[in-house]
């Protein structure tokens, strides 16, 4: 047998970037820098168009100035404050009760004004088409200029249109993407941080402790220190850890319980052979003893060869069951009527008595069941003859339709019943047995046998007009299946 690595600790021998906490926070980081970059989008558009606004503001605060001058005729000196204070090429005052007003370079460079790359109008609530531009504006690397029109935020009915540069906004967009960005990775850092420590101390430790758990009980399952300590969770850890608690327990007891049988089937291999011995020896002077003529012996004798037989069926039973397995299963087509007929031929010919017993066989001729013969007429024998030793006078044999073309043959009796203590441990070995000289392994193995078919044997009824016991046979039965007895 190939030994197993010794792996203690694996968890914590990981590399940092595979453990499940990197990972939760470098998923966490992504995901926050996503929603930031989710949040600057609309950011950096609305500061774009912020920006213009304000240059339609200063625009229309340098003509007002003029007006509280009491005249619009202005020195160019005076002028070209205004446009510098103001960063445009020009200005165009739209009033619904005035004329245009012009605040532009004298007539003298009035042709050097550069021409207009695009146009943009404040007056278009386009939030998709502000986010485009505002990108369009951060990632150009070259001046344009561009003629900008909207209304002015100190009167809506103004109509103020100004030629600037882009430069000088894709400059202040920029410092603005920088502050964004630090402030995204800031809050991306302080978000993990607070998500990694919660994650960490309500999921990733108790896995950890979990796993380790589970490693520390596959190293020695002996040992019960090595059984996770639950905790007062109410959630799917603390469901996982009482669950796991449960399990570590029921492997311990179940190879615990294994190694008793393993044990009492060594056991019952020595006494099953020396056994034998006797019982030949016994044989042996029993079939001395057929010659004689004293008639006490001759009464005598048939009770001693039937003890003598159950003495050899008890001690294969027993090795049978005690031993790790069995022959495998040899799944056929047949008849099931005609293999009840031939359990009702077999019990008939037993020493039970089956002649005084009544038989009736409502399988259909043309009902083809697949399974293993020979182990199926195993399980219908020894029910029927544990209901004739009930002391049934009567037994009924009965299929009933399953899903999937799967059956359930049902054979009943009208014996007692079954006792309260027969109940109980019905399909227990060694504990299931009402008589005396009973093994307690016949319906233990036939459920075996049953199981490993795919199907199981159960009781459906019993009471005192009878007992009746349903065999469920699947529609495929997987050749080469182990029985386990």
């Amino acid at each position: 047998m190939a030994e197993i690595p010794d792996q203690p600790n694996e968890i914590m021998r990981q590399p940092i970037f595979s453990s499940l906490s990197a990972r939760l926070l470098l998923l966490t980081l992504i995901f926050v820098m996503l929603g930031e970059i989710m949040i600057y989008a609309p950011s950096v558009g609305r500061f774009r168009k912020v920006y213009l606004e304000e240059r339609i503001a200063a625009a229309h605060v340098a003509t007002l100035a003029l007006e509280d001058t009491g005249t619009r005729n202005v020195s160019a000196a005076m002028r070209q404050r205004l446009l510098q204070h103001t960063a445009t090429y020009n200005i165009v005052l739209r009033q619904p009760t005035r004329s245009i007003f012009v605040l532009g370079p004298g007539e003298a460079d009035f042709g050097k004004l550069p021409s207009v790359d695009l146009t943009f109008d404040l007056r278009e609530p386009i939030f998709f088409g502000w986010i485009v531009d505002a990108f369009k504006t951060v990632l150009q690397t070259e001046n344009r200029v561009l003629r900008v029109i909207g209304p002015s935020p100190k009167d809506a009915k103004v109509i103020v249109e100004v030629m600037i540069d882009e430069q000088p906004m894709r400059t202040a967009m920029l410092d603005f993407s920088w502050r964004i960005l630090g402030l995204s990775i800031v809050i991306s850092l302080i978000a993990g941080g607070l998500v990694y420590l919660s994650l960490q101390w309500l999921m990733v430790r108790p896995m950890r402790r979990i796993t380790e758990s589970m490693e520390n009980f596959r190293a020695n399952p002996e040992d019960e220190r090595a059984d996770i300590h639950r905790s007062n969770r109410s959630d799917e850890i603390g469901i996982a850890e009482r669950e796991l608690h449960n399990m570590q327990r029921e492997v311990r007891l179940a190879m615990r319980q294994r190694r008793r049988l393993a044990a009492l089937g060594a056991a019952i291999a020595k006494i099953n052979h020396d056994l034998r011995n006797s019982l030949t020896t016994a044989m042996l002077v029993s079939d001395r003893l057929t010659g004689s003529e004293d008639p006490e012996v001759k009464r005598l004798l048939p009770r001693l060869f039937n003890a003598i037989d159950k003495a050899v069926n008890l001690c294969s039973q027993t090795l049978n069951f005690a031993r790790q397995g069995s022959p495998l299963l040899s799944p056929s087509c047949f008849s099931l009527r005609d293999l009840v007929d031939e359990v009702e031929s077999a019990v008939k010919m037993s020493d039970l008595g089956g002649n005084d017993t009544g038989w009736n066989n409502d399988v259909e001729r043309e009902l083809l069941v697949e399974a293993d013969r020979e182990q199926l007429f195993r399980v219908l024998n020894n029910l029927t003859r544990n209901a004739i030793q009930a002391g049934a006078e009567n037994i009924n044999f009965a299929v009933s339709p399953k899903p999937q073309n799967a059956v359930c043959i049902k054979v009943q009796d009208d014996g007692p019943g079954l006792p309260d203590k027969a109940k109980d441990n019905l399909f227990t070995p060694f504990a299931s047995s009402t008589k005396q000289d009973g093994s307690g392994l016949g319906l233990v193995i036939a459920r075996d046998v049953m199981r490993a078919h795919g199907g199981d044997l159960n009781v459906l009824r019993t009471s005192e007009e009878g007992t009746i016991f349903g065999i469920e046979l699947p529609e495929n039965i997987k050749a080469g299946a182990a029985l386990w007895y």
